[in-house]
C-alpha cells in the first residue's frame, strides 16, 4: 500500500506537470501526421504507469485467484469485474491527457476554416484552368504538378479532419491494458487446460 501510494503521487505530478504545460501557448500545427497536433507523443510516456497497473492486476488476480480455488467461482463470472478495471485504470492514467482538448479543439476549429478557405481558392483556381478552358495552349494536364498539389492538400485536409482533440494513440491504449490484463492471464488455465489453449494459439497462428 506504502508502494502505490508513491505511485498515485507520481501520478498526481504528472498530472500536474500536463496541466501546466497546458497553460503554455503552444504552437499546433492541425495537419501534423500524428494527427494530435503534434501532441501525440506525449501519450508514449504513460508507459512509465505500467508497474503501477500491473500492481493492480496482480492484486486483482490474487482476489480472484481466491474466489475460484476457494469459493467454487469461475473466471467469466468476473468479465464485467475485469472490463470495468480495465477502463477505470485506463481513464486513471490517460485521464490527464485531456487537459489539452481545448486547446486541439481550438487548433482543430482553426485548421478547418483556414484550410477550408484554402482550398476553395485553390479548387476554384484548378476548376477555371482544367475545366473552363483557362489552360495556356501550351501547357497540358498530363506532367503537370496541378493534379498532385490537388492530391496533396485533399490529403492535408483528411489528417485535419480526423485530427483528435486528446493527444492518446491506439498503442498507449494497447499497452496499458495487456499490463493490466498480463497478471490476470494465467486464470484462463483455471477453465481451459494448458493442453487445449496451446491448441487453439498453435490453431490462430498456423
Amino acid at each position: 500500500q506504502f508502494l502505490l501510494l508513491r505511485w498515485y503521487f507520481r501520478l498526481f505530478i504528472w498530472t500536474r506537470l500536463l496541466w501546466q504545460v497546458s497553460r503554455i501557448d503552444l504552437q499546433l500545427v492541425p495537419t501534423h501526421p500524428d494527427r494530435a497536433g503534434g501532441l501525440a507523443f506525449v501519450s508514449t510516456m504513460v508507459h512509465a504507469f505500467v508497474p503501477l497497473l500491473m500492481a493492480h492486476g496482480a492484486l486483482f488476480a490474487g482476489n480472484l485467484a481466491n474466489r475460484i480455488f476457494h469459493l467454487g467461482a469461475t473466471l467469466p463470472q468476473y468479465r464485467l469485474e475485469i472490463l470495468l478495471l480495465v477502463l477505470v485504470l485506463l481513464l486513471l492514467i490517460l485521464g490527464p491527457l485531456a487537459v489539452f482538448a481545448p486547446m486541439l479543439a481550438r487548433a482543430k476549429r482553426t485548421g478547418l476554416r483556414e484550410y477550408g478557405t484554402l482550398a476553395q481558392g485553390y479548387v476554384r483556381e484548378f476548376d477555371t484552368k482544367w475545366l473552363r478552358g483557362g489552360a495556356p495552349a501550351d501547357e497540358t494536364l498530363m506532367g503537370s504538378g496541378d493534379i498532385q498539389s490537388l492530391a496533396d492538400l485533399g490529403n492535408s485536409f483528411e489528417v485535419l479532419r480526423s485530427m483528435r482533440v486528446i493527444p492518446v494513440t491506439r498503442d498507449a491504449i494497447l499497452q496499458l491494458t495487456v499490463a493490466t490484463l498480463a497478471p490476470i492471464a494465467p486464470l484462463v488455465l483455471t477453465i481451459m487446460p494448458l493442453e487445449d489453449l496451446l491448441r487453439k494459439l498453435f490453431g490462430m497462428l498456423f
